[in-house]
């Protein structure tokens, strides 16, 4: 900006004493003068023109250019980060979704493996109370035969007592034997 002040100060001051010179100053120039000025004028404007747009203006157009560019740079960057964000929420999105179906089908797999182990556990139960039923009853229809032996000989041992006092006699093993196979024959 020095330069352009230094640069348009010997025109300035050129012109100024021209018009000084020529004549003092009127309320109205004459067209002599006015003429003058106005070439003055239109050679100062042009090389201030001329300077800023030699100098002045490829910095201020450089600037601006590299503030676009900076700008175009950013909203690309932005663009970019939104596609990425974008396409991360989609994968999550995506990867949520095939986590639920897992979830959902481990649950699944789960319940037909509890619904399983419940179907076999039950019936393993309904197996042991079956085989725990049916030994309870061979152990009772055991007992049962035991208990009609063990009445059947005492009743047999009675009765050979009562009989043997009755007639008299001692029967001995052999018969009492005899008479209980014979009181077990006659009960079938």
């Amino acid at each position: 900006m020095n330069k352009l002040f230094a640069a348009a100060l010997p025109f300035v001051l050129s012109t100024a004493a021209f018009a000084a010179g020529a004549e003092p100053l009127k309320a109205l120039p004459d067209p002599k003068a006015g003429f003058w000025t106005g070439i003055t004028a239109v050679l100062v404007f042009i090389i201030t023109a001329a300077f800023l747009g030699a100098v002045v203006w490829p910095k201020i157009l450089k600037g601006l250019t590299d503030r676009e560019n900076k700008i175009k740079s950013e909203i690309e960057s932005a663009e970019a980060a939104r596609m990425q964000a974008s396409m991360a929420l989609e994968q999550y999105q995506k990867s949520l979704a095939e986590a639920r179906a897992e979830a959902q089908k481990m649950i699944d797999t789960a319940k037909v493996q509890m619904a399983s182990q419940i179907a076999e556990m039950k019936a393993k139960a309904e197996g042991d109370a079956a085989a725990l039923k049916a030994k309870a009853m061979s152990e009772i229809e055991a007992a049962k035969k035991q208990a009609l032996s063990d009445i059947y000989t005492q009743s047999s041992t009675l009765a050979t007592q009562v009989a043997s006092k009755i007639l008299s006699r001692e029967v001995n093993g052999n018969d009492s034997q005899r008479f209980v196979e014979e009181a077990l024959a006659g009960m079938r």
